[in-house]
């Protein structure tokens, strides 16, 4: 399963947006894979904090081989030591166990949190050990595919902006220039940030000063 978005996304970015428009005509269509199961998404994430994408996948598919389906009952029933002799760290997998414990005795709301608002949704998770504001930002794009997340904290997004707009930093008030020209759709305008930070157009350059570049 995709991100899902269609052309009226697309042409209102274009429109909005000249450079953004020319990075999304090259580009064309992003496919990126979501997780519409909160449950299982939130303990990805956890997983792969601080740690590679190829770690990350490593890790998860060991689980999945390990214990199937992947709900509270499943993994209260594994524990910590099992959880950790997956590969990843005792906090990780305490952290995991307490997010089951919170879903299992109602305490996290799992099916509530789709029908708030992103503020309150980013809220929520953020109270869950381990997961912090990015997390939670990222759990809102890539599992309840909202349409309007454009995250500062994300290294890669602000690469991706340095190379679209030409700035060699983008600091909060430039970023949210941005962010409320892009809204509603900030979440497309994310995966072209990604995508373009990732090498998609080998023409465009980062603007960030070089370490050993003293001027100002």
């Amino acid at each position: 399963m995709y991100f899902q978005y269609d052309e009226s996304a697309t042409e209102y970015l274009k429109q909005k947006d000249k450079r953004l428009a020319e990075v999304i005509d090259k580009i064309g269509k992003i496919e990126r894979e979501v997780d519409g199961d909160l449950f299982s998404s939130v303990i990805h994430h956890i997983v792969g904090q601080q740690i590679s994408t190829k770690a990350q996948a490593t890790i998860w598919q060991r689980i999945q081989d390990n214990l199937g389906a992947v709900n509270a009952d499943v993994i209260l029933s594994a524990g910590v030591d099992r959880l950790q002799s997956f590969g990843m760290t005792f906090k990780k997998a305490a952290y995991i166990t307490d997010f089951a414990v919170k879903v299992k005795s109602g305490a996290f709301d799992l099916q509530g949190i789709w029908n708030k608002s992103d503020h309150e949704a980013i809220a929520e998770l953020s109270k869950l050990k381990g997961i912090g504001v990015w997390t939670a930002e990222m759990i809102l794009l890539f599992c309840m595919q909202r349409p309007d997340v454009l995250s500062y904290g994300d290294l890669a997004i602000l690469r991706g902006m340095r190379m679209v707009y030409h700035h060699r930093k983008i600091d909060r008030k430039l970023f949210e220039k941005y962010r409320r020209r892009l809204s509603p759709y900030c979440s497309v305008a994310s995966l072209y940030f990604w995508a373009v930070a990732g090498g998609a157009i080998p023409e465009m350059k980062d603007y960030a000063p070089k370490k050993n570049d003293r001027s100002k």
